[in-house]
């Protein structure tokens, strides 16, 4: 298991969420090694690369976690998204085809999210 480290934006959004959802989330949000890679075996994870850069994506229920692993194995939370609020994006991007992790990785809006979530303090 890796630490999870949650930046300030995206400890916000996980505070937005009701209270039993949070608690369901975050007990299912469970990072190891075989959930990180080109091809993640858990279907819940996915891989979001653009211009060699990569983020990790971890579905549940109606939730998308965007994670990093540092170097020294830290997982960081940097954004924590539902899922309409995904494809209200998407659609108003005008994306065409492909999976939902092919598309974010093409949005160049979706890694601004991504950079100020990474800018953001760490709580």
């Amino acid at each position: 298991m890796h630490q999870i480290v949650f930046n300030e934006i995206s400890a916000a959004e996980v505070s937005a969420i009701p209270t039993l959802e949070q608690l369901e989330l975050i007990s299912a949000f469970r990072v190891d090694d075989s959930c990180l890679g080109a091809q993640p075996s858990d279907k819940r994870f996915g891989v979001v690369e653009r211009d060699g850069r990569r983020i990790y994506r971890f579905r549940s229920k109606d939730y998308r976690i965007y994670f990093t692993v540092e170097e020294e194995g830290r997982v960081v939370v940097q954004r924590v998204l539902h899922a309409d609020t995904l494809k209200d994006f998407l659609f108003r991007s005008g994306m065409g085809k492909g999976s939902e992790d092919q598309k974010l990785g093409a949005s160049r809006s979706f890694w601004k999210l991504i950079d100020d979530g990474e800018h953001a303090n760490r709580k």
